[in-house]
C-alpha cells in the first residue's frame, strides 16, 4: 500500500504543476485583515516566543539605539527591525508591545540633521539606503496601524535620504570588479568608493532600502518619489544577479518591492520581473531544506533568515498575484524546513550551513546559534505574516492555503462574514476540520490547500461525503454554510525520494527524503546511503524508515538541542 501511495504521490504532484492556470484576471487574492485570525498550535507557539525575544533586554529603547560604530556601519538597521518585528506580531496576535510606542517616540532624537539615520555623506552608502529602508519600513507598518501625524512626519523625513540619491542610482556600478566577493555575516562597507557610492559586501542591499523608500511611496504619493523609485527599479532589473554574485536577501526584498509597485501602479510586467528572479532564486540560491546561499552561486556560504523570511514572503506574495499553486508548495517547504529549522529555543533565529558539494558535507548544522543583529527581528516579520497568511479571501471565496489551528472572522463585503474554526493534525498526518460560526455572506467557496504531495482527498460536509471541485492547487466547498456546519478533509500524506534542489552544488546522484512538506535526516553517522526503490514508510510523527534506515524530521519547535554546542547535525543528502 505505501509504495502505490509513493506513485500516486510523484503522479499527483505533476498534475497539480500542469493544471494550475493563474487566476489573478478575478482580482487579486487578498489576506485576511489584521484581527480576523487568532492563531493557535505551533504557530502560536513560535509568534509568542519570538515576540518574549524581542521585548528583551537588547531590544528595548534604551539599547535599541546604536551609533554607527556599534551598528557595523548600518545606521537605522537594528532599529527598524525591532521595531518592524514588534509591530508584526502585536498586529497578528493582538498582544500590545512593552517597548513599541516608546522606541518610536525616541526615533527623533537619533536623525541627524537631514532627518534620516546616519551620517550625512556627500556620497551615496547603500548600508545606510538599506538600514533606512528598514526604518521605513518599520515605520509604515506602524502608521497603517495607529494613523500617528508624527509618524508620517517621520517617513517624510527619513525619504529624504532616498531622493537626495536622484540621478545617483543610474550611476550605481554593475561591474562586478567593483564588488568584494567577501563579507562576515553582518556585512560590511568596502572601504574605497566607485563613483558616487560607497558599496558593502551585502551586495545590492541598496536594493533593501529601495522596498522600504516603495512602501513609504505607498503611503505618502508624493508624486515627486515615483521617478525615484522607478530609477531604481530600472537599475535594479538591470543587474546580472549571477554575473556580480548578488546578495540573495538583498534580491528578494528587492523583489517585493517589485509586487509592491505592481499594486501600486497596476503594472503586472513588475510581478513577471519579480517571478523570474524568484525562479532564478530557486536555481541558483536555494539551499538543500529552502533556506539560502547568502550570495547567488556561492555555494561554501552560510544561510540567513532574513532571506528566508523574504523567500517565503515573496512566494505566498507571487501566488497572490497569479494564481500558481507552485508557488505555495515553496512556500510551505520554506516554512516548515527552512524557517522553522532556524527558530532557536530562545524565540531568535540562527544561521546554518549549506550542505552540499562546496563545504563538502551531506548533513545540515548550526553556523550560528543567533543571528540576534538582524535575523531574530526579521523572523518576528515573518511570523507575523504567517499568522495572516492563515486565511485569504477574494470575493465570495475563502482560501486556507497552509493548515493551522486557528479562530478566523471574516469580512466578504459589507455585513458579509464568515466565522469559522480550524484544528488540524498537518503537517504530521493528514486531518482539517472546520467548524462554521457563522455565515452572513450567503454562498460562500471554502478552498482548501491540495498540495502535490497529498493524494486521495476525502471531503464531508456534517459527516456526509460530497463531491468536491479540485482545481488551482485547492479543493473547492461550495454552498450555503449554515452556522454549526462541519467541513472534514482527510488525505493520505506522500512520502517520497527526489534529487537536489541545487544542480551545481550536489551531485546528480543524490537523494534526498521527504513525508509531506517534511524533509527528512539523520544523525546516524554511519548512515551513508538509502535504497531508492525502498518506500518512506511513517511510523509515527518523528519516526519515518527507507528500508532499515531510521529518519526524523529535520523541523523542530524551539528545540534545545539545536546550538553548535551540542554537535547538532542531520544528514539530509544520500
Amino acid at each position: 500500500m505505501t509504495s502505490i501511495i509513493n506513485k500516486m504521490c510523484r503522479l499527483t504532484a505533476g498534475f497539480l504543476l500542469l493544471t494550475a492556470t493563474p487566476s489573478a484576471a478575478q482580482g487579486l487574492i487578498t489576506t485576511a485583515q489584521f484581527g480576523e485570525i487568532s492563531i493557535g498550535g505551533e504557530l502560536k507557539t513560535r509568534v509568542m516566543k519570538s515576540f518574549d525575544r524581542l521585548e528583551e533586554t537588547k531590544y528595548q529603547p534604551d539599547n535599541v539605539f546604536l551609533t554607527d560604530e556599534q551598528s557595523g556601519g548600518w545606521p537605522g538597521d537594528t532599529e527598524g527591525r525591532t521595531l518592524l518585528g514588534l509591530v508584526m506580531e502585536a498586529r497578528a496576535t493582538g498582544r500590545m508591545p512593552k517597548y513599541a510606542d516608546e522606541i518610536v517616540r525616541r526615533i527623533p532624537a537619533h536623525l541627524n540633521a537631514k532627518g534620516y539615520m546616519g551620517e550625512v555623506y556627500d556620497i551615496m552608502n547603500e548600508q545606510q539606503l538599506s538600514g533606512n529602508g528598514w526604518m521605513l519600513r518599520a515605520l509604515c507598518e506602524y502608521y497603517r496601524w495607529k494613523k500617528s501625524p508624527q509618524v508620517l512626519d517621520m517617513i517624510k523625513s527619513i525619504s529624504s535620504l532616498f531622493m537626495d540619491g536622484k540621478g545617483r542610482y543610474a550611476a550605481y556600478s554593475l561591474n562586478p570588479d567593483d564588488h568584494k566577493p567577501s563579507g562576515g555575516a553582518s556585512g560590511n562597507v568596502v572601504s574605497e568608493k566607485v563613483g558616487q557610492w560607497l558599496f558593502s559586501t551585502d551586495v545590492g542591499c541598496v536594493f533593501i532600502g529601495m522596498d522600504g523608500f516603495i512602501q513609504a511611496y505607498d503611503i505618502l504619493r508624493t508624486p515627486a518619489m515615483r521617478p525615484v523609485a522607478e530609477e531604481m527599479i530600472a537599475k535594479c532589473l538591470s543587474m546580472d544577479l549571477l554575473g556580480i554574485k548578488a546578495q540573495t536577501h538583498a534580491t528578494l526584498t528587492a523583489c517585493r518591492g517589485l509586487l509592491r509597485f505592481a499594486d501600486i501602479t497596476g503594472d503586472k510586467r513588475y510581478v513577471a520581473e519579480a517571478a523570474k528572479r524568484f525562479d532564478l532564486y530557486v536555481s541558483d540560491g536555494m539551499t538543500e531544506n529552502f533556506a539560502n546561499y547568502n550570495w547567488f552561486d556561492r555555494y561554501d556560504t552560510w544561510t540567513e533568515p532574513c532571506a528566508i523570511v523574504d523567500s517565503y514572503l515573496l512566494a505566498v506574495q507571487l501566488w497572490q498575484h497569479t494564481g500558481r499553486a507552485s508557488y505555495l508548495q515553496y512556500a510551505e517547504r520554506i516554512y516548515y524546513n527552512a524557517l522553522c529549522h532556524a527558530q532557536r529555543a530562545n524565540g531568535g533565529f540562527g544561521l546554518e550551513n549549506c550542505p552540499g558539494k562546496a563545504t563538502n558535507t551531506p548533513c545540515l548544522a548550526v553556523h550560528a546559534d543567533e543571528a540576534h543583529w538582524c535575523c531574530t527581528m526579521r523572523g518576528g516579520e515573518g511570523l507575523g505574516w504567517a499568522v495572516q497568511y492563515a486565511a485569504f479571501k477574494r470575493g465570495n471565496e475563502v482560501y486556507i492555503p497552509f493548515f493551522h489551528d486557528a479562530d478566523a472572522d471574516l469580512s466578504l463585503g459589507k455585513n458579509a462574514r464568515f466565522a469559522f474554526s480550524e484544528t488540524t493534525t498537518y503537517p504530521f498526518s493528514g486531518t482539517v476540520r472546520i467548524s462554521v460560526k457563522d455565515n452572513t455572506a450567503g454562498v460562500v467557496s471554502l478552498r482548501l490547500a491540495a498540495f502535490g504531495w497529498n493524494t486521495n482527498f476525502r471531503v464531508t460536509v456534517n459527516g456526509k461525503a460530497v463531491a468536491a471541485q479540485r482545481t488551482d492547487g485547492f479543493i473547492h466547498v461550495t454552498r450555503r454554510f449554515a452556522k454549526g456546519d462541519v467541513v472534514e478533509m482527510a488525505f493520505d500524506e506522500c512520502g517520497r525520494i527526489n534529487g537536489g534542489i541545487n544542480k551545481n552544488n550536489t551531485e546528480a546522484s543524490c537523494k534526498k527524503v521527504y513525508y509531506g512538506p517534511l524533509l527528512l535526516g539523520t544523525a546516524d553517522d554511519s548512515v551513508t546511503a538509502i535504497d531508492p526503490t525502498q518506500p518512506v514508510r511513517r511510523v509515527d510523527d518523528h519516526t519515518y524508515y527507507v528500508g532499515d534506515v531510521k529518519l526524523t524530521p529535520i523541523y523542530h519547535l524551539l528545540s534545545p538541542d539545536v546550538t553548535q554546542a551540542s554537535g547538532y547535525h542531520r544528514r539530509i543528502l544520500f
